[in-house]
């Protein structure tokens, strides 16, 4: 097994079978440590060995349990910070909280950025996440932030998908998810296509026109996120009505709560693809739901990391 001196890799409850994969991919075991409760709920953390000068990384997507998630991460920066531990990186692939990363109306708090304060005065020194809802919530942290993007994996899957595409549109469900589905659209070479889509309220949308040229076209929706489904699924329904062929839809977090496994079953897409950021239950797994590992994806600039070594490449 390959070694890297005094570096260690922990992970809390959120994604245990992610952090495996990752150490595995890096040649490593994870490094000892216990994650319960007290009687009432309260988190207790155990760290099984000397990290006096490590190099530490906590895996710790914020996903459901969400709360839970955040404290254990925090609790276990906490227990690092006062083990002595060199640097801290909190390695989130999913970066909870996210959503609500400014004031839209009145009184509403800000808790991409209160997340962040968090993490700094918890100690994290770093940061590493993955497709983030926002990407200026980089700027909310006064750490360095290395912001992975899961274009690559997901334009790899589709050019081994697809023979050509010439009868290929990438589709952004709303205006802000463009720019994401601008990348991908560019590695494929293909044409892009917007949802025009308001939301009255959270979790509920409604879409009002398509821009852009779907007619007899297989329509590839783009977004970061896919919480209830309901934007996925009424965009690919669109999307038919409208002249698209066939319909396939991407994200990097597949959150999947409320009604979304049954809207997903009973919708017309042909496949969705997801990663592992948020591990998936077993009963949540359709045939139709094809899962790809980020575990390359984040194992590599963990080790260019502690190496002191450019990461920039993995960002072409």
């Amino acid at each position: 097994m390959v070694r890297y001196k005094n570096i260690k890799i922990f992970t809390g409850n959120a994604n245990p079978q992610l952090a495996s994969e990752i150490t595995e991919y890096l040649g490593m075991e994870l490094s000892r440590s216990t994650v319960s409760t007290f009687s009432d709920g309260e988190i207790r953390v155990n760290i099984g060995e000397s990290v006096r000068g490590a190099d530490c990384y906590i895996i710790q997507p914020i996903c459901s349990p969400v709360n839970n998630n955040l404290m254990e991460l925090l609790i276990m920066t906490d227990a690092l910070l006062r083990a002595s531990a060199k640097r801290i990186t909190a390695v989130m692939p999913y970066y909870g909280y996210a959503r609500q990363d400014r004031k839209s109306k009145s009184r509403e708090p800000i808790t991409a950025k209160l997340v962040a304060n968090l993490l700094v005065q918890a100690g994290v020194n770093r940061v590493l996440t993955v497709d983030l809802h926002a990407g200026q919530i980089q700027g909310f942290f006064d750490i360095p932030v290395d912001h992975l993007l899961t274009i690559n994996l997901q334009s790899d899957h589709y050019k081994s998908k697809f023979s050509t595409f010439d009868d290929i549109v990438v589709v952004s469900p709303d205006v802000g998810s463009v720019t994401r589905a601008g990348r991908l659209a560019e590695k494929l070479e293909a044409p892009l296509a917007i949802i025009d889509k308001r939301r009255p309220e959270p979790n509920v949308a409604e879409i009002m026109n398509i821009i852009g040229d779907i007619q007899g076209k297989k329509a590839i929706m783009v977004d970061d996120l896919i919480d209830t489904a309901g934007t996925i699924t009424q965009g690919a329904s669109e999307l038919i009505k409208m002249g698209a062929t066939e319909v396939y839809a991407c994200c990097s977090h597949a959150i999947l709560s409320g009604p979304a496994i049954e809207l997903l079953k009973a919708s017309v897409l042909k496949e969705l693809l997801i990663t592992n950021t948020i591990p998936l239950p077993e009963k949540k797994q359709l045939e139709k739901i094809t899962i790809i590992s980020i575990a390359p994806l984040i194992g590599e600039p963990i080790i260019r990391v502690h190496e002191d070594i450019s990461i920039s490449k993995l960002f072409v």
